[in-house]
């Protein structure tokens, strides 16, 4: 049943039915008095009853995010909430404008200028409309659209895109961005789901198709589409008249010098119509409009919690004042700069000339007016929180009362289980809400409605509750993550000046790429430098023997020296390190097999009911992940498996359920874990997950005195104890278990060789699970496939609000304003200042900017019991914010602090920052970091690079990517002990993983017969070369963009069957258009390569008129069978079948075709004949 039928019921309420029609009369002013949890479900009765567009008027930007889930729930089955808002840059700041706001905001007005007819629905906050946007004029005039047949000037329209600002990329993947290929133009236009390829025929629109953003390749066909802007502050919107009107009652006189010189150049490339990077700054002269211009006279604004509306902006321009003024003072922003943001009391007067809106004021609010107030029938419901019995009483003595109960929950199968006594039914789908059951369950997936509530009219009684009231929690939603399609390029962030790997010659620096002329054609090579400025020209067909060489960044690679052992000895001994460390995996995990280990039984009906309690949906990895760790838990062999995943990913649920699984079996679990900070904190998770259940969990670390670790070695003999968690006191000689069943290992690589050494010996008989939170890389996981049992968890737990992140100078107002503003959501902060010399310093200069704050310290250089005190204080709330040095990268999980601010940020590397920002937004609120370079300084290009990286990391900028390659290749050094990270950083990660998966491979294909189709030697297509003499290759003029043309040239080398080669033929068409002849007579040799390769021979080549087909065998014993098979026109000898051009005429390359053909159903003939003879025999 649509959620939305239920809101029928308030037609029988007469305040509902009297303040509809005053609504309908256009009554100013209306006044609705309500509870807060129905506001969701009051806003969509009104939409349903109406027809007409509604904007919700939040107080808050967390209550605008808040109700808009809300919403969507509720209209799910009829129209998508829009949501528009607001961008967190504070004014007069010179930040980055943060993207997926404004895109946000731009989607939501370009639906609103499209869909007048339509009755759209808006959530937005009183500081998202107090801040200016692009006018509706400028927006329309900068609005087109295209359609099949359209004649364009092609230069102008690119122009003119870019005007709209678009930004132009070598591919497109993300709204907002254009890129041009010769007569192909794709776009991403804001607020669409797709973005299109436009093709041209001469000036004349000739196709128009969608296509996938990941794999670049078309969709569909559609007839036209329409751009609109794509930033907020278009400076083609102001003209120079009004630009110069605004300029002159601006003062730069007060301005220190440097900052006259800054806005002095960033004026003039604004008049001249230039973009500059700090356009936001100047929002203020471009943007004229607000959301209320866009929105239909018609419709309907309801304004929620009116006065604490208000009090939110006025703070808010108290302050923006107050910064102003400082400024102003410092000679940072001149006078009478104009601000992008406008005040309250004229967004009321917009309001009042709107002829309907209505004002919903809390219940027991001061200033009711009575006689002008409709109260609405809602109640509060009773909350449970999962005590079931009571849920049960209340809903039947309620039922009985001639009431209904309505539970929308997310475990529908559960409730129904719970409360099958009272026979709860499923309302059908086309269902009224007059026929409804006494207790119904509708069952939702991710929807979340919120609050529930009680409905009192005079017909009708009903409650409507959902998980928050029944369980206490409501599991919460994750927002669906775009699937990226990881696409298997090397190259696809290389540029020139990267460290790469050539299997045979070793490591050399990447220079570019040339064209060479030669007899045979134009080439095109790729140049690699290595040691003395030698240079090697490779080939593009042999471009699969070099590889990125990647590996921690701390240091640079020595390039190798050509001509020299140097890089062969090199290689000889990390292919021996790797072949001893995989026998050794390979002996263990053999071991294992065969050892007896305890099966544990199947899932009892409180793992069910602890399984259900978690308050997020599970990601897929998840999922996974848990059912090969209970498969492992429930088979007679001891488990030993590795999970990896980044912080925050769900690892420490998964070894919580596997804990909680044992325990049901009548075992006790040991969770060691490296230090005590993070002992407590597991503490506290699993007591908290557990209190239902009658399991005893205990702490056996330093910061316990001698007495209670003596009671808890007692208990652990006892079996009193079932969970024990624990540093590395808990693997010392004293601590003895009564049946151990479980060991859960967090962070092993942090742990010494001697404990190492201990849970070794654990391995051969109990269960253990090993966690590591730094992510490996998939190769590594392929290539130890069948040595060691690994689950990596690679979908993050994503709750809605990706962290937003900024960079700035450094400035006082905004590190008091960025402190604050965390404060005031009672949050907590963490200021990274790698500096211990001065960090007391650095103390005092916050508490004199923010003197209410309490400010903690940490870093590696104090004692033990200080880190761990100062830590704890951080944890539990005593402390405001925690100045410290990057000991904080690794294991703290503190939901709380949702703000970091760093230091010197051009000084980090990227994975560095990666990290550290993985510390914030780990809770539903959203995550601030601001990154902070020192004032007028010039930064090093890579550290500029590494900031630009940053901001577009939200998700998957290719910074994003570079980070992770970073943090998993540390991963892979954590788990492959220190003397494969030193091997790693010889030959580079990627080879250094073919490497590792050979030897594995070789070891486990002994025990394989060779003539075995899963034998390595027998997966291995043949390497055939082939050299016709003519011209093959990408031309630099058919695809521009040198990392898309490696990865083509990467995709043709991968080929190995003909439909895989006529599909990334038909992939050039699409993206690149017509072939030229060279790629066609590429795409040709691929062809024949792949034929080739299925006769076994070693080489086709051509030279003068000479044709020669060479076996690495004899073929002259089948000379007859042969030349019958292939014609006069070949020659057959001894290991060779030749030809000439003349003898073959004008088409030899179909006749060479052909005549390949012929051998590869001759050799597979034979194959089957010697097969067959074999059996008979």
């Amino acid at each position: 049943m649509d959620l939305i039928k239920i809101t029928e019921l308030l037609k029988f309420d007469a305040n509902y039915e009297r303040l509809v029609s005053e609504i309908m009369k256009g009554k100013p002013e209306t006044r609705v008095q309500i509870i807060d949890e129905a506001v969701p479900f009051f806003t969509a009765s009104l939409w349903k009853d109406l027809q007409i567009p509604i904007l919700l008027i939040c107080p808050s930007p967390e209550h605008s995010r808040r109700l808009h889930d809300y919403l969507s729930a509720w209209m799910e089955s009829e129209v998508k909430p829009l949501r528009f808002g607001e961008s967190e840059v504070l004014p007069y700041e010179r930040l980055t404008e943060d993207l997926s706001t404004s895109r946000e905001r731009l989607n939501t007005l370009g639906s609103l200028v499209k869909n007048n007819s339509e009755p759209l629905v808006v959530v937005t906050s009183a500081s998202a409309l107090t801040q200016k946007t692009i006018s509706i004029k400028s927006f329309k005039e900068n609005s087109f659209s295209y359609v099949q047949g359209d004649k364009v000037n092609l230069e102008e329209m690119v122009n003119y895109w870019q005007q709209m600002g678009y930004s132009f990329e070598s591919n497109v993947s993300e709204p907002g961005t254009v890129s041009r290929r010769g007569g192909i133009i794709d776009v991403y236009p804001i607020g669409e789901d797709m973005p299109y390829r436009v093709e041209l025929w001469g000036d004349e629109i000739d196709s128009i198709r969608t296509f996938d953003p990941d794999s670049q390749r078309s969709i569909d066909i559609v007839t036209g589409f329409s751009i609109s802007p794509a930033k907020e502050t278009l400076i083609s919107s102001t003209s120079a008249d009004e630009f110069d009107r605004l300029l002159s009652h601006v003062d730069l006189s007060h301005c220190n010098p440097e900052e006259i010189t800054r806005f002095n150049s960033e004026i003039d490339d604004l008049l001249n119509g230039h973009q500059i990077e700090e356009l936001g700054l100047y929002s203020g002269f471009f943007n004229r409009g607000t959301l209320l211009d866009y929105f239909p006279p018609n419709g309907l604004v309801v304004s929620y919690r009116n006065v604490d509306a208000m009090n939110s902006v006025w703070n808010a321009e108290e302050r923006a004042n107050q910064l102003k003024l400082v400024k102003e003072n410092r000679g940072e922003i001149p006078l009478n700069f104009p601000t992008d943001r406008i005040s309250w009391s004229e967004i009321e007067n917009s309001i009042e000339k709107l002829k309907k809106n209505i004002f919903l004021m809390p219940w027991g609010a001061s200033d009711l007016d009575n006689n002008n107030t409709h109260p609405m029938p809602f109640s509060s419901p009773p909350l449970y929180k999962g005590d079931l019995n009571t849920l049960l009483d209340d809903t039947s003595e309620f039922t009985n009362g001639g009431g209904n109960v309505i539970a929308i929950t997310s475990h529908h199968s559960r409730l129904k289980e719970l409360l099958k006594d009272l026979s709860p039914s499923e309302p059908a789908v086309a269902g009224s809400v007059t026929d409804l059951h006494p207790l119904s369950v509708i069952p939702v997936d991710t929807a979340n409605i919120g609050d529930g509530f009680v409905i009192n009219t005079p017909q009708h009684r009903l409650t409507i509750l959902g998980d928050k009231e029944i369980f206490g929690i409501a599991k919460r939603r994750r927002a669906k993550r775009a699937s990226k399609v990881s696409r298997e390029t090397f190259f696809e962030e290389i540029s020139p000046g990267d460290y790469v790997v050539h299997v045979e010659h070793g490591i050399a620096r990447f220079v570019g790429t040339d064209s060479k002329y030669e007899d045979s054609g134009n080439h095109e090579y790729l140049i690699l430098q290595y040691a003395q400025g030698d240079k090697l020209y490779v080939p593009m067909q042999h471009l699969d023997r070099v590889a990125p060489y990647v590996a921690p960044m701390d240091r640079s690679p020595s390039l190798t020296r050509l001509g020299t052992q140097e890089w062969s000895r090199t290689k000889a001994r990390v292919e021996k390190s790797t072949r001893e460390m995989a026998m050794e995996l390979l002996s263990i995990y053999a071991a294992r097999q065969v050892s007896k280990g305890h099966a544990t039984g199947p899932d009892t009906k409180w793992q069910f009911e602890l399984e259900e309690s978690f308050p997020y949906e599970e990601t897929v990895d998840q999922i996974s992940t848990l059912v090969e760790i209970k498969d492992d838990m429930e088979s007679d062999r001891p488990m030993d498996r590795l999970i990896c995943g980044d912080v925050g990913y769900g690892k420490t649920e998964l070894a919580l359920r596997a804990a909680f699984k044992t325990v049901m079996d009548g075992k006790q679990v040991a969770v060691l874990v490296p230090t005590t900070v993070l002992a407590q904190q597991h503490y506290e998770t699993f007591s908290e997950r557990m209190n239902a259940f009658p399991v005893k969990i205990s702490v056996l670390s330093r910061f316990k005195s001698n007495i209670a670790q003596k009671e808890t070695l007692k208990a652990l003999v006892d079996g009193t104890v079932d969970i024990c968690i624990g540093t590395h006191r808990l693997v010392q000689k004293d601590v003895r278990f009564k049946d151990l069943g479980l060991v859960i290992i967090d962070e092993e690589q942090r742990f010494g060789v001697v404990h190492k050494e201990r849970l070794k010996q654990m391995r051969s008989q109990v269960d253990i699970l090993t966690l590591s939170a730094t992510p490996i890389p998939r190769t590594l996981h392929m290539s130890l496939a069948g040595v060691r049992d690994m689950s990596t968890i690679e979908s993050a737990p994503e709750e809605r609000l990706p962290i937003k992140t900024y960079v700035s100078e450094f400035s006082d107002e905004l590190i008091r304003e960025a402190i604050l503003r965390e404060m005031d959501r009672q949050g907590q902060v963490y200021f990274l200042h790698n500096r211990v010399y001065n960090i007391e310093y650095m103390s005092e200069y916050i508490r004199t900017l923010v003197p209410d704050a309490r400010v903690g310290i940490a870093h590696g250089q104090m004692s033990e019991k200080e880190l761990e005190r100062s830590m704890i204080s951080f944890s539990q709330g005593e402390t405001d914010v925690l100045l410290c040095t990057t000991i904080i990268e690794s294991g703290l999980d503190i939901a709380n602090a949702n703000t970091l601010i760093v230091n010197r940020a051009d000084s980090f590397g990227l994975a560095q920052l990666y990290q550290l920002r993985g510390r914030i937004g780990r809770s539903s609120k959203r995550g601030y970091s601001y990154l902070l370079i020192p004032k007028s300084h010039t930064m090093t290009e890579s550290a500029e690079r590494r900031l630009k990286a940053m901001l577009s990391a939200t998700e998957l900028g290719s910074g994003f990517k570079i980070a992770m390659k970073d943090l998993e290749i540390r991963g892979a050094g954590n788990i492959l002990g220190a003397e494969q990270s030193g091997h790693i950083h010889a030959v580079g990660f990627e080879l250094y993983t073919r490497l590792l998966a050979t030897a594995v491979e070789d070891l486990r294909s002994q025990d394989i017969p060779p003539d075995d189709p899963n034998h390595p030697s027998y997966l291995q297509p043949n390497t055939v070369s082939i050299d016709l003499g003519i011209p093959t290759g990408i031309s630099q003029d058919y695809i521009e963009d040198l990392p898309s043309r490696l990865d083509i040239y990467q995709k043709l080398i991968k080929c190995r069957t003909l439909d895989e080669t006529n599909l990334l033929e038909q992939e050039l068409k699409d993206r690149f258009g017509p072939l030229p002849w060279q790629a066609l007579n590429l795409l040709f040799t691929v062809r024949l390569k792949i034929k080739a390769s299925l006769t076994g021979m070693e080489y086709i080549r051509k030279t003068g008129e000479k044709l020669v087909i060479q076996f690495p065998f004899e073929v002259g014993g089948m000379r007859f069978a042969l030349q019958n098979l292939i014609g006069p026109s070949w020659t057959i000898g001894n290991m060779q079948i030749r030809s000439t051009l003349i003898e073959l005429g004008d088409n030899w390359e179909g006749s060479l075709v052909e005549v390949v053909d012929k051998l590869g159903e001759f050799q597979s003939r034979m194959s089957d004949e010697l097969t067959n003879s074999t059996a008979s025999t």
